[in-house]
């Protein structure tokens, strides 16, 4: 069955969001600096490599934590795993524009598109949003907005998880984080900067996963996204 990456390559300085520090990768031994080690034996050393990584837990492709705007909220590793994966669909909203809003009435027209009936499921929305503007900073500054009606619109169905593109689901232009808020009086959560969405439209129901680390007390993770098409 075809699976579709779905993941943002996680890089040295690369965009995040506003409140949020770049990550740092860099590499920590080489295999020509790991020969020093003396491993291995008599014309076959052992040599390796190994980076360092610093970045925030909400950073590149990841999911958030209850933990993140609840503060009894359950952190990454208190959440329940079958939350990470199970049946998808995947919305075209490709005619919100960048800083657009996504209203209750665009999630009634993309379902109907879709063909699928949404219970339960967790549902990605594409807006072409990373396509248009990554790696550029306007991917940083010009996310659209899930409203609180269309945030709503998916947890009375059922949809306990859902995914967007970009570095929030709220916009980056104001600071009243209405649909964080939403989320975490509903008790429902979501994936941020998803990419490559468009292979999703017009597949149907698939099976979506995005699987945190397991971080003791995280508020949050970065994820290896991925879908799996076809019967």
């Amino acid at each position: 069955m075809p699976v579709i990456d779905l993941s943002l390559t996680v890089e040295d300085n690369m965009p995040a969001h506003k409140l949020f520090q770049r990550p740092v990768l860099a590499t920590h031994l080489t295999h020509e600096s790991s020969k020093a080690l003396g491993l291995g034996v008599p014309g076959d050393a052992m040599t390796f490599q190994t980076n360092f990584i610093a970045m925030l837990d909400h950073v590149g492709t990841h999911v958030d934590a209850f933990r993140h705007v609840g503060p009894q909220g359950a952190s990454i590793d208190e959440m329940p795993l079958d939350l990470f994966f199970g049946k998808a669909v995947c919305f075209d909203l490709r005619h919100i524009p960048d800083l657009g809003d996504i209203q209750a009435a665009d999630m009634d027209a993309a379902e109907a598109k879709a063909g699928i009936k949404v219970d339960g499921h967790i549902v990605l929305l594409c807006t072409g949003f990373h396509a248009r503007n990554y790696p550029s900073l306007d991917s940083v500054w010009k996310n659209p907005l899930l409203t609180v009606e269309a945030t709503q619109w998916l947890f009375d169905r059922g949809s306990k998880m859902h995914g967007v593109e970009g570095p929030s689901t709220d916009k980056p232009t104001d600071n009243i984080f209405a649909q964080h808020r939403l989320c975490r009086d509903l008790g429902i959560s979501h994936w941020e900067w998803l990419v490559n969405l468009e292979a999703l439209l017009g597949q149907g129901e698939f099976q979506f996963f995005g699987v945190p680390i397991k971080f003791k007390g995280g508020s949050g993770s970065p994820v290896r996204a991925f879908a799996i098409v076809g019967e």
